[in-house]
């Protein structure tokens, strides 16, 4: 029941963080595949966690052959079995001038409509499509190899570089195809943006074909990668439960070294320790980059041993504005 509890409190929280997401900016990122996204990364994580499929589709409330059949849906066109919607779809627009949104339907009539219409909206959004009218009336056609060379130079400041960065960084050595179904299934933005983090001497790609990171490093006053900053954090936050939910009592780090503390603070201008409530943010970062200086110029000099810690701390601040009289500190440990 408690952990119940807690799956739906992380649920809520979660919605929330992608509502602001997927609003910031003014923009109005596409949500349709949201709810399939979650379906797949959650049985993906199940079976990582050694739980089996007949179990998995107990947890999910479904039955077996119908929750394969969901996972094949999802992972593959209906129409063009072994391809993806995407690479599908892109593929019978690229091999013709113009095709309706009509046509369209017709032709990938086997896949859902919602489906279809929203890998529409995502080839479009990614400049790879380019749509003329809308609706049922509207028509598409593929960019040409001039337009693509335009699109890659200027996506090099839209802040993708970052993000691939911090995935490679935090989950590699990682594949390509691995790094392809991250990014939503665009091979050649993908492709474009892992040439420039090369060229840039930020990632490196192994003789195993995987794309490995020896550092990630978004300034505080960067104009762009924001989101990879977001994406860094969570990651950490994440992985940090999940160690302290798995960790091994015989394991050599001791309990202390992992885990996390919350602490809230109700203070005003005036208040003799307000300075010291809201540097709290500036001090931490100013003390880790510090250390990290310290760390880095010693294992520039000193051989890494086979097996070594990462160690990875995180810390965020928020102060809100609040009224009414309140309890003072509160210290909740996770």
């Amino acid at each position: 029941m408690n952990s119940q509890v807690l799956i739906d409190s992380i649920v809520r929280q979660t919605t929330v963080l992608i509502a602001q997401l997927a609003t910031a900016g003014g923009v109005r990122a596409p949500l349709a595949h949201m709810a399939n996204q979650v379906f797949l990364e959650l049985t993906r994580a199940l079976h990582e966690q050694g739980v089996s499929r007949k179990v998995s589709a107990d947890m999910f409330g479904m039955a077996f052959r119908a929750y394969l059949r969901k996972i094949q849906r999802l992972t593959e066109s209906s129409t063009y079995r072994g391809h993806s919607l995407w690479e599908a779809v892109l593929s019978y627009i690229g091999e013709r001038p113009v095709v309706s949104r009509h046509e369209l339907l017709e032709r990938f009539a086997r896949d859902e409509p919602l489906l279809v219409r929203g890998v529409l909206h995502d080839l479009t959004e990614s400049g790879l499509v380019f749509c003329s009218g809308s609706g049922p009336t509207a028509v598409y056609r593929a960019v040409s190899p001039d337009e693509l060379e335009a699109l890659r130079s200027t996506r090099a400041g839209s802040g993708l570089d970052e993000l691939l960065w911090a995935v490679i960084y935090r989950e590699g050595p990682i594949a390509r195809e691995a790094l392809l179904e991250r990014t939503g299934g665009n091979p050649i933005e993908l492709d474009a943006t892992l040439a420039r983090l090369q060229d840039a001497a930020r990632i490196q790609k192994l003789a195993s074909g995987a794309f490995a990171a020896s550092e990630f490093v978004v300034p505080v006053d960067a104009e762009v990668g924001w989101e990879a900053a977001v994406f860094d954090h969570y990651h950490a936050l994440v992985k940090t439960i999940c160690a302290r939910l798995s960790r091994d009592p015989e394991a050599a780090v001791p309990a202390s070294a992992i885990g996390g503390s919350t602490y809230t603070f109700e203070v005003w201008p005036g208040h003799p320790h307000y300075e010291e409530a809201i540097g709290i943010l500036e001090r931490y970062r100013k003390a880790q980059s510090e250390l990290r200086e310290r760390v880095e110029r010693h294992n520039a000099q000193a051989p890494m041993p086979a097996r070594f810690l990462k160690v990875v701390a995180y810390a965020g601040q928020s102060a809100l504005a609040q009224e009414g009289q309140q309890e003072g500190q509160q210290d909740d440990h996770a």
